[in-house]
C-alpha cells in the first residue's frame, strides 16, 4: 500500500539514505517534478552508468569519493567530493567511481 501522506520537508543527512552495494549502483529518487527530477546515486568502486545523453540539461553534484566522467567519449574528467558538472542536453557521457563514491543528479526538464 501506497503511504498517501505528502511529505511537507526534509531535513537531513541524505548521505545516510543511501548505502553502497557491492558491485552495483543504487538510485533513489529525491524530488520528481514535471519541471525535473533530483536522484541520489551510489557507486561502488568500478561501477557507473554507460555513455548515454539526454535531452535535458543535468547537474552532478558529488557528495563523496571521486569518480571519472567521460564527455563526447572523451578522456576521463576526475571529479571529487565537492565538486559538480554540468551537462548540456543532447551531450553524450559517462560516469564511473573511482572509489565508491555517491552523487546527486538534478535534471532540468525545460528547454527555454
Amino acid at each position: 500500500m501506497k503511504n498517501s501522506k505528502k511529505i511537507q520537508a526534509y531535513v537531513g543527512n541524505l548521505g545516510s539514505m543511501m548505502t553502497y552495494q557491492e558491485g552495483s549502483v543504487v538510485s533513489r529518487t529525491i524530488v520528481r517534478k514535471k519541471s525535473g527530477t533530483i536522484t541520489m546515486f551510489a557507486f561502488d568502486k568500478g561501477q557507473g552508468l554507460p555513455e548515454h545523453a539526454v535531452p535535458y540539461d543535468a547537474i552532478l553534484y558529488i557528495t563523496e569519493g571521486e569518480m571519472d566522467i567521460m564527455v563526447e567519449g572523451g578522456d576521463p574528467i576526475p571529479c571529487i567530493a565537492g565538486e559538480m558538472a554540468y551537462m548540456p542536453a543532447d551531450i553524450p557521457h559517462a560516469v564511473v567511481g573511482v572509489t565508491p563514491c555517491k552523487m546527486f543528479l538534478i535534471m532540468i526538464r525545460s528547454r527555454d
